[in-house]
């Protein structure tokens, strides 16, 4: 506890020494603009802090920061998280009777009732009026520069027509936590991230595929684990693509979401689904929106990224017969194009693969089929899903309800849950055949089987 309590105490000294620091920048930049003096900022910078912006303990987090600049754009992006008036307070001083400062740049937000820094902001800021320097600003901004290719910071999108840098700086809510609690975060769901994290405790020896789909599954884990010797190689770095794209098909509760999840846990990479099904947006161009955030930011964590229900979006594209058609084809080239483009392992699932456009398919590195288990792979299932605290009597025999029963891992897994809970509710210390059976007919009732 006194060791959180020091940490804590330690981060809120440093934050307070980076905001007294960047308040004298911009107190500085403010002064000389209204003295009307020409001020090289860069020397300025190197005389009043000599390299003590780079050494702040809070920047640990982004080892990738070299410059003052950057510094700088940072902590613009931090403090309205923090001091929300912190910018008015300094304009107020220069300017005590008010009036329009457009120089400065800045927006008002939607539930934020003060100032938010724009790129303009920071123009003004490192650069003043001299377009030369302002023209360098933008460097900061653009896509190849580690803020965005790292998805630390970027600039809002604004309205067509508009200044680019006229958008909100814009600091990623994990590099905020970072900063400010010293702890990783996860994303929350939501229509800006519609992607959950999946988890398991099982392992592969749970896991039970026929062979053909272990072999081709072997093969993902072939290029997670030395993917990144293609690009060591003087002529293959020049000829092959980043990113591996795989198809997963086959009948609901056969193993694809398991599969995906067991590759995440044996190389340490975080797992997010997407139901492409739940954010397919009636209104037009919301779903390449709503999903743009999710590949951001999976491109800079090096996630794995799965997208169930493939075919609500990747179906077979539909003839143009009205405006709402062809701008639901152009959403599908853009995720075309997206998935393309991802270099990580990208995992799409549908239920039948005849439901996807045949152009999709060829994008694949693999296309793998999830087929419903064979009455050997049912008895397994049937014997790795059965309690450990509770012995299957004399009247149950999982050989003759594998023969018998065709069901998927998933359904059998659901059964014999079913049929724990029955025997713990009764105080039984056995599982018998009328509990399983009992969940087999509930699997057979949802799905619209009779036994």
């Amino acid at each position: 506890m006194l060791y959180t309590l020091h940490k804590q105490t330690a981060s809120s000294f440093a934050l307070e020494a980076a905001f007294s620091d960047l308040n004298k920048i911009i107190a500085h930049r403010m002064q000389t603009h209204f003295d009307e003096q020409y001020i090289h900022f860069q020397q300025w910078l190197g005389e009043h802090f000599n390299g003590n912006l780079m050494k702040a303990d809070l920047l640990k987090h982004i080892p990738q920061l070299q410059h003052p600049d950057e510094w700088i754009i940072l902590m613009l992006g931090l403090v309205p998280h923090i001091s929300p008036n912190f910018f008015e307070t300094i304009i107020h001083e220069h300017l005590p009777t008010g009036g329009d400062f457009p120089e400065f740049g800045g927006v008002k937000g939607t539930n934020h009732r003060s100032m938010l820094p724009t790129g303009e902001t920071a123009q003004f800021i490192l650069a003043g009026t001299k377009i030369e320097e302002r023209l360098h600003v933008h460097r900061y901004f653009a896509e190849d520069h580690f803020f965005f290719t790292q998805n630390i910071l970027w600039l809002e999108p604004v309205k067509e027509g508009e200044p680019v840098m006229s958008g909100r700086i814009v600091l990623a809510q994990d590099i905020i936590d970072k900063i400010l609690l010293n702890r990783e975060t996860a994303p929350r769901f939501g229509l800006d991230f519609p992607a959950k994290r999946v988890t398991t405790e099982m392992n592969w020896e749970d896991a039970v595929l026929n062979n053909q789909t272990a072999q081709q599954v072997k093969d993902i884990s072939t290029w997670l684990q030395h993917h990144h010797l293609l690009f060591e190689d003087e002529n293959l770095r020049r000829k092959v693509k980043p990113g591996y794209r795989v198809l997963f098909y086959g009948p609901s509760g056969t193993g694809k979401t398991l599969t995906a999840a067991l590759l995440g846990k044996e190389f340490k990479k975080d797992v997010y689904r997407i139901d492409l099904s739940q954010i397919v947006s009636k209104f037009i161009g919301e779903t390449e929106k709503n999903l743009e955030s999710v590949f951001r930011r999976a491109e800079s964590k090096n996630w794995i990224l799965f997208f169930d229900e493939a075919d609500a979006l990747f179906g077979k594209r539909t003839n143009v017969q009205s405006s709402h058609d062809k701008y639901a084809n152009q959403e599908v080239s853009y995720l075309l194009q997206r998935v393309e483009d991802y270099p990580g392992l990208l995992i799409l699932a549908s239920n039948f693969k005849t439901n996807l456009d045949e152009a999709f398919i060829r994008r694949f590195h693999a296309v793998i089929h999830f087929p419903m288990p064979n009455a050997a792979e049912r008895l397994q299932l049937w014997q790795k899903a059965m309690p450990a605290s509770l012995q299957a009597d004399a009247t149950v025999n999982l050989n003759e309800l594998a023969r018998q029963y065709e069901m998927s891992g998933a359904a059998i897994l659901n059964a014999v849950q079913f049929a724990a809970l029955s025997a713990f509710a009764t105080g039984a210390t056995h599982v018998t055949k009328a509990h399983l059976m009992d969940g087999i007919r509930k699997e057979f009732i949802k799905e619209e089987k009779s036994i």
